[in-house]
């Protein structure tokens, strides 16, 4: 059961991003996320010009002249959403934490999935595999999504991405469009998110926060790593310690970069200090300009 407050938040989240949706990205998510084939509609007569490798010579034979085959596109598309849930996704330094704005995504493409009567899926990780919601099609199963992005408390505190996406893989057989929201702090799932990418159409959205990735020189300072719970008391003044942090935050953006370039998978990072419409709308039309 909804408990009045969740309830609440639900409710709010529903109106912001079902308005984003429709002002935003009304034609978008069609256009750019094609039917995963094409399926047979009906028969009409020949006409000249038709390809011929479309004639029904059944249906042609019973009538005495031809009839071409007419395929559709196979519009309904399953969306699968993988969110990390993990200790460092609930920092934040700004408004919202990484984890807001990741069920506040989830939820735009929740309902741009509910609202091109596709199905939509969950999988919440930390790692281990904390929940998965099969994916189905309907305005109370995505409410249902978005109150878990909202309110589930997960067990876990470390990252497992390699974990999630071999979770993934093995449960959901048909093709679909996956986006995994993460801060992608972790390492060993190059494999899995080759082999993943060759069945699936995958997008990866990194979330990053700008004092994650820039510290100003505050003297000594303790840090608590939030996935192990590790303390460590460093001079943010050092100077060798301001070109660790750089050169560790140009070789993370660097090898993930060029991972998902070798991969031929799509990615998306968004600041937690900026608004995630621009990034997702380029996007879209990035991908609108490929098809």
């Amino acid at each position: 059961m909804l408990t009045k407050e969740l309830l609440k938040k639900v409710r709010q989240l529903e109106i912001r991003t079902k308005g984003l949706v429709n002002q935003v990205f009304s034609g978008e998510y069609h256009s750019v996320f094609k039917g995963m084939g094409m399926e047979f509609s009906e028969v009409r007569e020949y006409q000249i010009g038709d390809d011929v490798r479309n004639i029904d010579w059944n249906v042609s034979a019973r009538f005495g002249h031809p009839f071409i085959k007419i395929f559709e596109e196979e519009r309904e598309l399953t969306v699968m959403l993988i969110v990390d849930l993990s200790g460092s996704q609930y920092f934040g330094s700004t408004a919202s934490t990484k984890q807001q704005i990741a069920a506040e995504i989830s939820a735009i493409m929740a309902f741009s999935a509910l609202k091109n009567n596709d199905k939509v899926g969950l999988i919440l990780f930390t790692d281990k595999i904390e929940k998965f919601i099969p994916p189905k099609k309907s305005k109370s199963h995505t409410l249902r999504i978005i109150s878990e992005l909202l309110s589930f408390e997960p067990s876990g505190k470390g990252t497992n991405i390699r974990g999630a996406l071999e979770y993934f893989n093995k449960a959901i057989k048909k093709r679909s469009i996956a986006f995994l929201i993460s801060d992608f702090q972790d390492t060993g799932y190059d494999k899995i998110l080759r082999m993943v990418g060759k069945k699936h159409d995958f997008i990866g959205i990194t979330l990053i926060d700008e004092r994650e990735q820039k510290i100003p020189p505050m003297g000594l300072v303790r840090f608590v790593d939030p996935e192990t719970g590790k303390e460590k008391t460093l001079d943010t003044s050092d100077a060798s310690f301001q070109f660790w942090l750089h050169h560790h935050r140009e070789k993370f953006r660097n090898e993930q970069k060029s991972l998902f370039t070798s991969s031929k998978l799509d990615g998306i990072t968004i600041n937690t200090k900026e608004s995630y419409i621009k990034p997702l709308v380029n996007f879209f039309r990035m991908r609108e300009k490929r098809w």
